[in-house]
This record gives structure tokens, sequence and C-alpha cells, in this order.
């Protein structure tokens, strides 16, 4: 590959990683030409962008950005693929339900992660990621947990009026 090539696919990729919010690096070395497609195929549904790269280069984007990704450096061993996302834990439940039948044994397999400016390095994290929540998820979290209390007390004010509107009602009939 020539040296003009290397330093576009670097540029490009080095946009991407910023264009995203977190990547994950996984294994699909052993993944049939249909069970790739599938995952593509559900990639795309997702919105997760997955592409195939060099370690090396992808190790040289890693390196020419303000981030230190260090603690990924050892896990760009192999094939790797990169899963793109703006939603947290979109690929580690696409890799959590794409290997659902195979007992975690199954490809594709997440190598490492860079979430919420955090690393996660190995296997062992999937339900880790899979069970973590977005921002958009937080906050929802967050409002109804604030809503509820007032719900009840504009609940008990409501019900507690229409008992005493009965009760005065039935004064004034007798």
């Amino acid at each position: 590959m020539k040296k003009e090539d290397k330093s576009a696919i670097i540029e490009q990729l080095s946009e991407t990683v910023k264009e995203y919010g977190h990547f994950y690096l996984t294994d699909i070395e052993a993944l049939n030409a249909e069970k790739t497609n599938e995952l593509r195929r559900a990639c795309f549904k997702k919105d997760i962008k997955l592409i195939v790269v060099k370690n090396t280069l992808f190790k040289r984007v890693l390196e020419s950005l303000d981030v230190d990704y260090s603690a990924l450096y050892g896990s760009l061993v192999g094939n790797t693929a990169v899963m793109f996302s703006n939603v947290v834990n979109a690929p580690a439940r696409l890799i959590s339900d794409f290997t659902k039948g195979t007992k975690g044994e199954g490809k594709p397999w997440l190598k490492a992660a860079y979430v919420q400016e955090c690393f996660y390095v190995g296997a062992e994290n999937l339900e880790a990621l899979v069970n973590l929540k977005s921002r958009e998820e937080l906050v929802g979290d967050v409002i109804a947990l604030l809503q509820s209390p007032i719900g009840k007390v504009i609940s008990a004010l409501s019900s507690g009026g229409q008992t005493i509107h009965g009760i005065l009602k039935t004064l004034e009939e007798r």
C-alpha cells in the first residue's frame, strides 16, 4: 500500500473516531460470508458502523488523536473489526444477541471497547457493557424519579378533594 493511501485511510479513520463517541474492537475472523452479511445488516439496522481495519493503521489512528488510547494497543492483534456507535451499549447488545446460541464462545467476540471515556479490555466485560445505560436513558430515569413523588401528591390531593366534596354534598342534602 502506498504511503499516500495509508495517510488518507488514517485521516478518514481519525475523523470517524472523532465523529462517533464510542467504539468496540471485535474479532469476526471465523464468521463465514453468510454470517458476516447477517452481522453487517444487523449493524446497519442499529446505526452501527462496522469497519475491518489493519491493526497497525488503527494504532496509528489512535496515536494521532488527543486521547491516550494506549490501553487498547494490546488488543490490536489478529483480525480486528471496529464497531462505531453513538449509542453506548448498542454494539454490546448486538454482539450479545448475535452470540446467544453459542454460549459466549461464538464470533464476533469483544476484544476491547472505548465507551464513555473508559476502556474495557477483554470479552468478560461484555455483560457490563450490555447493562450500561446511555445518556438519554439516564436522563429519562431521573425525570421519572422526579415525577413520581409529584404524581403521588397530585393524586392524593385530587382523590382527597373528591372525598371532601362528597361529604359536603351529603351534609348539604340532609
